[in-house]
């Protein structure tokens, strides 16, 4: 038998689909989405090589994502094309489970071929691989092909990092950051191309929370390096994100080359309760590699990296019989705070048409949405899990979305007031609120905040209120799964210091928590969520770990033996870089726009000079006639030689 197995999110061109990574931990792989808003995408294309010229079967792994809901109709559909050339059956029709489907047989002489992706809605058909062969046989499970043509292996790295950093939202690029500039040799793993998680153009939702809050009054100005200027919540371009600023933090510092884009986590290696190493698939190649740390941080958002430890998890709300808290339920609920996705609309100068779909959510004059833009309140997903359900609850969310909008367009009593509107974007992910929490040492409950509970180990403040979101009731009965929300507001008098003791895992020894993994319970962590606090508690976990490197210590130690330590560097905050320094923690050094930079005090680290741009420099340091820190290193003392 004869096969080519070719994994969509690598193609060579991915036109208008985008890569959807976050089903890795149950699909073990991405995928790539026809994104379009109803209007459909450029194709993506890639080329394969033939050495065995012949009749070949060509089958793609998908899934017709509307028949979750028995849908009359297929929303996502696509097209094979083989050099060019359509292959006859319309997939992503063929069942709500992912599964090969056969798409069309064709000749390939020997030689390179192409293929190309050609969707035909914009309504989100997607594509895991491609599969040829001679056989006419169904293919075999994409993990037991990719394990037979040895794409499984798993190839390691030597160096052992002090710190990896698993998760590069706001939480995780602040945990990495301070702890880097606590000379902490970290490693940031992102499953992502781009920083910023919540608060990226990606998903588009905005800070919320306080920082610089006493008793330390100087944690939360990482958080200000990196958080747009602009956050104003009904802000929906993705300019006001400022991607860039997140990313200059770490190429300022020369800490770039320690990010890891685009590698999800999908497993562990563990010595007893320690974890000794994270083994990551690339979302874009596939390609598995192996690094290893003393220490670890879960800021993935779903706790996967504490998940694969085994290490113990929250996940609903608590009984009240656990914590104790008032505004817990009597019986324990799988009921989270949902999941958002932020659309926006934009006026046209002409009338534009939206399609008039049928598979939808039935809406009629009584149950549309009369809005413009989608906010916090459209969520989903409440009962169902945030890290195993992510397709479905984001699936549900862009129904919900696309269908109203169809209805405003087409059929509502005043779809004249819609008519110059287009839908202008949608987010294809989507933010979460909650998902599972990690026990730590210390639980942080609703009586804690409320009853001002004094923990001598108090570190960033929250600052939010007790903010629970919970499904809509008449949404929920006209639909029968919610996708609105309304929420319970209770102020907290003052800000309260989160314990150390929240922001490490109990049972595995060597994990520190950061983001939504933060040990709390349900009710208090509607307080904590706010991406401004969890940015802050990142930033005193990076101060922590410099303590372990330098003490030789695991994360608990930090709490039973240097505590003092810890106050004493959150007192002082993170070190925060001058505006302008060229060369990483340079304490002296001359820049000359042509020839590059030159450290005084690191000389090892300068630009290379040719013979030309050193004569330059030379000349130029002996104008100025500066007195130095260090001394001029011998060549720039040494008579020129310029021939």
């Amino acid at each position: 038998m004869h096969e080519i197995f070719i994994e969509a999110e690598s193609f060579r061109k991915l036109g208008g689909w985008v890569v959807d990574q976050q089903s890795m931990q149950t699909l073990h792989s991405s995928y790539i989405l026809a994104h379009g808003l109803g209007v459909p995408v450029a194709d993506a294309v890639t080329e394969f090589s033939v050495d065995v010229p012949g009749e070949y079967y060509a089958w793609a792994l998908t899934r017709d994502w509307t028949a979750a809901w028995n849908a009359p109709d297929s929303a996502g559909k696509f097209e094979l094309l083989a050099d060019g050339q359509a292959l006859p059956t319309v997939l992503g029709t063929d069942g709500a489970a992912w599964d090969w489907q056969l798409a069309g047989n064709c000749f390939f002489e020997k030689g390179t071929h192409t293929l190309a992706l050609h969707d035909l809605t914009g309504f989100d058909g997607r594509c895991d691989a491609i599969y040829l062969s001679d056989s006419p046989e169904k293919p075999d499970a994409a993990d037991v092909i990719r394990t037979r043509l040895g794409r499984n292996a798993i190839h390691e790295c030597d160096t052992v990092y002090d710190l990896i950093v698993v998760g590069g939202g706001v939480a995780g690029i602040c945990m990495a950051l301070a702890a880097f500039r606590s000379g902490v040799n970290a490693l940031l793993i992102h499953d992502r191309g781009m920083l910023g998680g919540c608060n990226s153009s990606e998903v588009r939702v905005c800070m919320g929370g306080r920082i610089n809050l006493a008793p330390y009054e100087n944690l939360g100005n990482v958080v200000q390096e990196i958080a747009p200027v602009s956050g104003h919540p009904t802000i929906f371009d993705a300019a006001h994100y400022e991607d860039d600023r997140k990313r200059f933090a770490f190429d300022d510092g020369g800490y770039d080359k320690n990010i890891r884009f685009n590698k999800s986590v999908t497993g562990v290696e563990m010595d007893g309760k320690r974890l000794c190493a994270v083994i990551c698939t690339d979302v874009l190649t596939g390609e598995k590699t192996k690094y290893k740390a003393k220490l670890f941080a879960d800021c993935s958002g779903d706790a996967v990296l504490s998940r694969l430890a085994g290490a113990e998890v929250m996940y609903g709300r608590e009984a009240q019989s656990v914590f104790g808290e008032s505004l817990a339920p009597k019986e324990h609920q799988k009921l989270v705070m949902g999941h958002s996705i932020r659309w926006y609309t934009e006026k046209t100068d002409a009338p534009s048409d939206f399609p008039d779909i049928d598979w939808g959510l039935p809406f009629d004059d009584s149950t549309y949405l009369n809005v413009y833009n989608g906010d916090w309140e459209q969520e989903t997903g409440f009962a169902r899990d945030m890290a195993d359900d992510v397709e479905y609850i984001r699936d549900y969310g862009l129904r919900a979305i696309y269908s109203n909008w169809s209805y405003q367009k087409n059929h509502c009593k005043n779809k004249a007031d819609f008519a110059c509107y287009r839908l202008k974007w949608a987010s294809a992910l989507g933010g979460k609120r909650e998902s599972y929490r990690v026990v730590g040492d210390y639980v942080l409950t609703q009586r804690d905040i409320e009853e001002k509970n004094y923990h001598e180990d108090g570190t960033a403040c929250l600052s939010w209120s007790i903010d629970m979101h919970f499904p809509e009731p008449d949404n929920a009965a006209a639909f029968g799964e919610a996708f609105r929300s309304f929420a319970y507001h209770r102020g907290i008098v003052s800000p309260y210091p989160v314990p150390y003791r929240c922001l490490y895992a109990r049972d595995v020894e060597n994990l520190f928590l950061g983001g939504r993994t933060v040990s709390t319970s349900h009710v208090a962590f509607s307080s904590v969520r706010v991406m401004r606090t969890l940015g802050m508690l990142g930033e005193v976990v990076g101060l922590a770990a410099g303590i372990c490197r330098e003490k030789a210590c695991l994360p608990r130690e930090v709490y039973t033996k240097y505590l003092p330590e810890l106050q004493a560097r959150m007192k002082k905050g993170v070190p925060i870089p001058c505006a302008f320094e060229g060369l990483t923690n340079a304490e002296e050094a001359y820049h000359f726009k042509d020839a590059g930079w030159f450290s005084l005090d690191h000389p090892e680290n300068s630009e290379r000079h040719d013979p030309a741009a050193l004569r330059k420099l030379k000349k130029g340091i002996a104008a100025l006639g500066l007195p130095h820190k260090y001394p001029l290193p011998k060549e720039f003392t040494e008579e020129d030689t310029e021939e």
